[in-house]
């Protein structure tokens, strides 16, 4: 226990340092049917990222976009406040989330919508996703059914419910999304296994698993995915 938790303390001055190296642009929602772009990345950052996608999602959108030449990529970052206080911080991102996949499905219909978080942001991701279903003591804000048709993809990386749950990934948590989702998780990262290597769960800008994400997230858009 000891050891976890001087893990997670570490995590918070590794964390801080990575945010005070980044720089994010959050796109304001769509104003008219004029302006929708082809795909729509909603991104829920990481605890401790300072707002906007975080690193994570910046390289998640930006490859993404690389393998979607010729389509119109715009990104939204979930407005949510990715403190420590947990069951407040990723219920309000839910709630965030939920209005915004909404708001586009409704303004732009034709909109393939690719939702994605790290961490704190992945359970963001799977409030509204795993419908009704309680997730701890987080409040689910779970979308309407019919939003099934709009979300394309999504994809999550060291997603804390795969540990703590003992109810698997997002890809088995999700009635309904299970099947357009990828749940990433490195090896020994503590949120999201048993095991106790803190700086697993930064490898994300690194060991190749935001490629694979984007991947993935490109071929269930594009129609490709087998």
């Amino acid at each position: 226990m000891r050891t976890r938790q001087a893990a997670r303390a570490l995590g918070v001055a590794v964390t801080t340092a990575l945010a005070l190296c980044t720089t994010t642009t959050v796109r304001a929602p769509v104003a008219s049917a004029d302006a929708c772009p082809d795909v729509e990345v909603v991104f829920a950052r990481g605890t401790s990222d300072k707002p906007g996608f975080g690193p994570v999602g910046k390289q998640f959108i930006s490859t993404l976009q690389k393998k979607l030449i010729g389509k119109k990529v715009a990104a939204y970052a979930v407005d949510y406040s990715a403190s420590w206080d947990f069951s407040k911080s990723t219920s309000e991102g839910a709630v965030d989330a939920n209005k915004h996949v909404q708001y586009t499905a409704g303004v732009c219909p034709n909109t393939k919508i690719v939702l994605g978080g790290i961490s704190q942001g992945a359970g963001v991701i799977d409030l509204i996703t795993i419908g009704k279903r309680k997730l701890w003591f987080f409040t689910p804000s779970p979308l309407p059914d019919t939003m099934v048709n709009h979300v394309a993809a999504i994809a999550v990386f060291g997603n804390p419910s795969r540990d703590y749950s003992n109810l698997g990934p997002l890809t088995t948590l999700s009635p309904l999304y299970g099947s357009r989702s990828i749940d990433l998780c490195a090896a020994n990262d503590p949120y999201c296994t048993k095991g106790m290597d803190l700086f697993a769960h930064f490898s994300y800008l690194w060991n190749g698993m935001i490629d694979q994400a984007a991947v993935f997230a490109a071929r269930r858009v594009l129609g490709t995915a087998t």
